[in-house]
């Protein structure tokens, strides 16, 4: 029996990659899931996606929705709540890899990376908080390498998802006495269809790990499903790294 039977997920950017891992991992653990994707290219993808839920015997509802907008999403919540008749589990899981020097960052890619980085899981957890019951759970996925920056030309990406860290022990401390926890998890490599096992550079990465491989999306979202389930119960205000060892 799932552990997640007659809750409801949200997961923005959860159509390919660990967004896609995670909305399976929930669905199959019982949760009716809605997932975003931010343009039509991907379109195909979520509807696939959403008959895999459908075959899990659970709903799930794709919503196209930019989540460098603030309006798109905070619609994507309020229409999570709608269709689906509750919400109870926020993963902020959006996000892109800005990778190069500094010197060549844009003003119009810095708003970008920090609107979806940062701003984005303050807007959704807003937006959720109307939702969410006693009880529920906010998790957002951030990065390794804000702990510990391993490679270089990664200071737009490693800044903009350090904020996830202050992000979540501050809304711990804020919503505890509803027993909402607020978690982030932090991936190290993981094999993507933007970070191929067999890509450039890879035996190097694979190298840097205490365990000589790559991550699965598989292996970050257990890691969230056992925070949204009853596992999670008492763990809040809290980053799990979950890198195979790189900041070992």
């Amino acid at each position: 029996m799932g552990t997640l039977l007659g809750k409801v997920a949200l997961v923005t950017g959860g159509s390919r990659g660990i967004g896609a891992a995670i909305v399976r991992r929930l669905a199959r653990e019982g949760a009716d899931v809605a997932f975003t994707y931010v343009s039509p290219t991907s379109a195909e993808k979520a509807k696939e996606l959403v008959a895999e839920v459908a075959a899990e015997g659970r709903r799930a509802v794709a919503v196209e929705a930019d989540s460098a907008v603030a309006d798109a999403v905070t619609a994507a919540v309020d229409r999570t709540a709608a269709e689906l008749g509750r919400l109870d589990v926020l993963v902020n899981n959006a996000g892109v890899f800005p990778y190069g020097p500094v010197g060549d960052v844009t003003a119009d890619e810095l708003d970008r990376v920090l609107a979806i980085h940062a701003k984005a899981p303050v807007v959704a957890a807003q937006a959720a908080l109307r939702h969410l019951p006693d009880g529920g759970r906010i998790i957002t996925i951030g990065t390794n390498f804000s702990d510990r920056a391993v490679l270089p030309n990664i200071v737009l990406y490693t800044m903009s998802k350090s904020a996830v860290t202050g992000l979540t022990r501050a809304l711990a401390r804020e919503l505890g006495p509803r027993g909402i926890t607020v978690n982030a998890v932090n991936p190290g490599p993981t094999a993507t269809d933007m970070n191929p096992v067999d890509g450039e550079g890879a035996d190097e990465v694979r190298a840097g790990t205490a365990l000589g491989r790559f991550l699965q999306p598989d292996d970050v979202a257990a890691t969230v499903a056992h925070l949204a389930g009853p596992g999670g119960d008492l763990i809040t205000g809290t980053v799990l790294t979950v890198d195979a060892g790189v900041n070992a």
